[in-house]
Parts: structure tokens; C-alpha cells; sequence
């Protein structure tokens, strides 16, 4: 039984995108999304399937909690619970208010300096 089509060896053929004139061979299909698009591109005119095209394709998992979580349950030395302490900072440092129970020892610190100019 015979091959039912020609050789393509020196077929020509149009890009069908940018109408240019190349060798069949030369011709790669466009794929979208894995899907064959039957879109004959020349070398300049393909590009790959973007793999930003097939989300959605694959399951992700990324979940956040963590199954029976231990968190930690020390004092630290002599009663200090610093490992749970939160520090809230605004207004512009820690919470300027004198009847907050949430405790403050936040500490806003800065510098002057000098800058000198030598001409020459």
C-alpha cells in the first residue's frame, strides 16, 4: 500500500500569519492552551505555548494552616512573655495613649549629621 500523500521535501508554503513565502518543513503548527490551532507559523512568527495559558489546567494545593499546631507556650525567663509580645506602631511611634492596655516599648531613635563641602 502507497503513501497516499506527495513528499513534502520541497513543497513551498505560506506563513499564515505573515504571509511570507518558506519550505513546508520549515513551518511549525501554533499551539494555544495544548490545543493544535492548525495555524502554520514560520521561525520569526512562532512562539511556544505560554505557560501562563494553561491555568487552571493542574490542581494546586497551597494550603496555610497547619494540622494539630503546637505554638509556643514558654514564658521566657522570670515571667517575661516577650516570645508573644505585639508591638503596635503609629501616630508616629508606638500608641500614644496613656490607657491602652496593650504595652508600649517602642523607642523612636534619629541622628543629625554634618556635611562638608571641599573645593579645590
Amino acid at each position: 500500500m502507497g503513501n497516499k500523500f506527495a513528499s513534502s521535501k520541497n513543497a513551498l508554503a505560506l506563513c499564515d500569519v505573515c504571509g511570507f513565502q518558506y519550505k513546508l518543513r520549515e513551518l511549525k503548527n501554533l499551539f494555544v492552551k495544548g490545543r493544535d490551532t492548525n495555524i502554520k507559523a514560520c521561525p520569526e512568527c512562532w512562539d511556544p505555548d505560554h505557560p501562563q495559558l494553561k491555568l487552571g489546567e493542574f490542581p494546586v494545593d497551597d494550603p496555610q494552616a497547619i494540622r494539630n499546631p503546637r505554638p509556643d507556650q514558654s514564658l521566657g525567663v522570670s515571667g517575661d512573655t516577650s516570645s508573644r509580645v505585639i508591638q503596635w506602631g503609629w501616630n508616629p511611634v508606638g500608641l500614644n495613649d496613656p490607657f491602652s492596655l496593650t504595652p508600649n516599648s517602642l523607642v523612636g531613635t534619629g541622628k543629625i549629621g554634618t556635611v562638608s563641602v571641599v573645593i579645590s
